[in-house]
């Protein structure tokens, strides 16, 4: 099972082909400049489309905390998308509460184990909207 860096670096090599589909769901990888270090992270992250734009969660399995991804995001909201082999630039921003609960609906569509996750923890977990540049 790929997971953390390795999932990514192969994920890169194989464009996707190792990596995309991941325990009966899909992955994609997000690249966010550090909001300290300004140093480039890339994650893999579950997704799905909306339209155009790919959706993903920022669940840190149901911490208290959110993700550093997503606090990097809130810093600077651009990022690097690649699903498969395209690679596109992304401003990032959190579904509005308007739009969350169809976009959740989606998500846990693909991977139940969001609800658990929010059951966890009192801090309501952010979906994010990766709108293409």
């Amino acid at each position: 099972m790929l997971y953390g860096q390795e999932h990514v670096k192969r994920y890169q090599e194989t464009d996707g082909e190792e990596g995309h589909d991941w325990q009966g769901t899909t992955t994609l990888l997000l690249t966010t400049k550090g909001r300290r270090s300004g140093k480039r992270y890339t994650t893999p992250l579950i997704y799905q489309w909306d339209g155009d734009n790919p959706v993903v969660v920022a669940s840190k399995g149901g911490a208290d905390a959110d993700p550093d991804w997503y606090r990097n995001l809130k810093e600077d909201p651009e990022a690097g998308v690649q699903v498969r082999g395209e690679r596109f630039r992304a401003r990032a921003r959190t579904a509005t509460p308007e739009e969350k609960p169809r976009l959740w609906q989606k998500m846990v569509a693909t991977w139940p184990d969001y609800d658990e996750y929010q059951a966890k923890t009192e801090r309501d977990i952010p979906v994010v909207v990766l709108e293409r540049l």
